[in-house]
């Protein structure tokens, strides 16, 4: 039996994560990954800006919320390694903090024991789960055991969401998962929009669409909408490079511009 076979990936269609993998430059992923990527990059050639920001973005938000205090953070939409990773960054301003990972990608469950390398008097552990199904995340032995859901958690979204079509209620996956964290949790999120390069991401979409990949693109005012009842921490909902600039390493060069970026991102606090 194959390496693949074991891990029972599915290399014969693209997964976003390894997709993801590709357009930040890595190496774990396979050819109906880089066709749609190459593809997408043809819709719209600055398909690889909006991974790079995520990333950046993740970074920053982490930061912020261990600044806060934040010392529990349940990363759902993992995707394969590409350190610094949450606990790195979280570890580095509390070494106890505690971190859960979740994906449903077997190539990022491979990759696990990278994700769990801890600081000793931190934790970190991985769910294999899809976001779609809430219950298996939230019923998780794995989650209870390492986060105390009675204190505050740092619930992370990070450009996992444009991949849940309206079908599958993404707005209630979100308020489903905050109802069972106490007041003082925080969502960091971030999305794809088309408001600035509509034709672009509508070919960009029907690229993943025929190769079996949901994408939806949002507008500002439905993204604005998982953050209901939610207090925005400033400046609000942002295209990715304005958000708290200053938490990100020092760049001589200057950000890209929105419609290169294409991609929201905001952090909330449940009160």
């Amino acid at each position: 039996m194959s390496e693949q076979d074991r891990l029972g990936l599915r290399t014969d269609r693209p997964h976003p994560a390894r997709v993801y993998d590709y357009l930040l430059g890595g190496k774990d992923n396979f050819a109906a990954d880089r066709e749609a990527a190459h593809k997408g990059l043809q819709a719209n050639p600055d398909s690889r800006i909006p991974p790079r920001e995520n990333r950046l973005f993740l970074r920053r938000a982490v930061r912020f919320l261990a600044e806060q205090g934040i010392d529990q953070f349940l990363d759902i939409g993992t995707g394969i390694p590409s350190a610094p990773n949450v606990h790195h960054v979280a570890q580095a301003i509390n070494p106890r903090s505690r971190i859960v990972y979740v994906d449903n990608d077997p190539i990022v469950l491979a990759h696990a024991r990278a994700l769990l390398t801890s600081h000793p008097d931190g934790k970190t552990d991985y769910i294999d789960a899809d976001l779609r199904d809430v219950d298996s995340i939230l019923g998780s032995k794995t989650l209870r055991e390492t986060l105390d859901l009675d204190r505050p958690v740092g619930l992370l979204l990070i450009a996992i969401l444009h991949f849940i079509g309206d079908e599958h209620e993404p707005w209630d996956i979100v308020d489903r998962l905050l109802a069972v964290l106490p007041a003082g949790s925080y969502l960091a999120l971030s999305h794809l929009t088309g408001d600035f390069r509509p034709e672009a991401w509508e070919h960009v979409t029907e690229v993943y669409r025929r190769q079996g990949v949901t994408m939806r693109v949002r507008p500002k005012a439905q993204i604005e909408q998982f953050f209901t009842g939610l207090e925005m921490v400033d400046p609000g909902l942002q295209i990715l490079p304005a958000w708290h600039p200053e938490l990100g390493e020092p760049t001589e060069q200057p950000p890209p511009s929105d419609g290169q970026v294409s991609v929201y991102g905001a952090v909330a606090r449940k009160p």
